[in-house]
């Protein structure tokens, strides 16, 4: 019976969850040595593959990067040709090779034995050249590749791509990584967006529509107005205690005008902690189906306004 693309499709996805569900029950017993060393090194994390596994290098080195520990790609065809001296003595090479046979990687070999410089092997043979000549072995299943002829590296780099992830994430969560880490080496895209603070984008000072509970609704009117946010804060010895929306104007339309802000704000409004993520501000505002939320200190003083404007311009919504 012939297959479909689609039924292809579900047997490699299949065998490579197979072979994740095998290294993840048959995780490298070396594993925890290895993130012992890696945090307390004084260099970098040096990776480097050839072919695919290079390619994986290079989505490892990022990873790690990306999550506090400095790491850097180098390709094994340079390295025999003058950028053995980006390895220093201070670093800890990973080296991936799925038959641990790689010809290309015996420079980096030699340098790594030379100058006594930690290798971690990542390798699916344990008598490979490569893992005998590793100080520690990130041992990989032997599992089959998800091709039809069973040769294109599918299964193996998928394992090898996991593997990687699994270092970053447990190095980062020993180092203590947290959102503010994240944040300083993803200050640009989705990400940067997502990890920023209420208080970098919120309006302050003279921005903010404030208005004391005795002022008259005339003058609340011009001060909502001016300050073109569609609400006014009631504001009393700095402190917020109630907000004045469009929805509080039509429902106190008969004898508005000979009434006070304090008369017409809807008290305890909802309001955001101005160090609160930019995302959870427009959760709030999603939630209550509003598009402006006031910034407050824990003892409810007024520091700022949000408008879902700042977050559409940010790039959050």
């Amino acid at each position: 019976m012939t297959q479909t693309p689609s039924d292809i499709a579900r047997t490699v996805l299949a065998t490579e969850s197979a072979a994740l569900t095998r290294l993840a029950d048959e995780l490298p017993v070396a594993f925890d040595d290895v993130i012992t060393l890696l945090l307390h090194i004084n260099g970098r994390i040096i990776v480097s593959g050839m072919g695919k596994s290079g390619h994986v290098a290079g989505k490892i080195a990022a990873t790690l990067a990306s999550t506090g520990a400095p790491a850097q790609v180098v390709h094994p065809g340079e390295a025999s040709h003058g950028d053995l001296g980006m390895i220093t003595t201070e670093d800890v090479v990973i080296l991936i090779s799925n038959s641990g046979e790689t010809r290309e990687l015996a420079d980096m070999i030699a340098h790594c034995a030379r100058f006594a410089i930690p290798m971690i092997a990542m390798t699916r043979r344990a008598e490979s050249t490569l893992a005998r000549s590793a100080d520690h072995v990130l041992l990989m299943p032997d599992a089959p590749e998800a091709c039809a002829i069973g040769m294109a590296p599918t299964t193996s780099t998928t394992m090898a791509m996991a593997l990687g992830d699994a270092l970053a994430v447990a190095l980062m969560q020993k180092r203590g990584f947290d959102r503010e880490n994240f944040l300083a080496f993803h200050p640009g895209g989705t990400l940067g967006a997502q990890l920023l603070r209420v208080s970098a984008v919120m309006h302050r000072g003279e921005e903010l529509p404030v208005v004391a509970p005795d002022t008259p609704m005339g003058e609340t009117l011009v001060v909502m107005s001016q300050k073109g946010f569609g609400v006014a804060a009631l504001v009393e010895d700095g402190k917020l205690i109630g907000v004045i929306t469009d929805g509080d104007l039509r429902r106190n339309l008969e004898g508005l005008m000979t009434r006070t802000a304090g008369a017409v704000a809807t008290r305890n409004p909802r309001s955001v902690s101005p160090d609160a993520l930019l995302t959870e501000a427009l959760g709030v505002m999603n939630a209550g189906k509003i598009s402006s939320l006031f910034a407050v200190e824990d003892d409810g003083t007024l520091v700022g306004l949000v408008h879902i404007h700042d977050a559409l311009r940010a790039g959050v919504a």
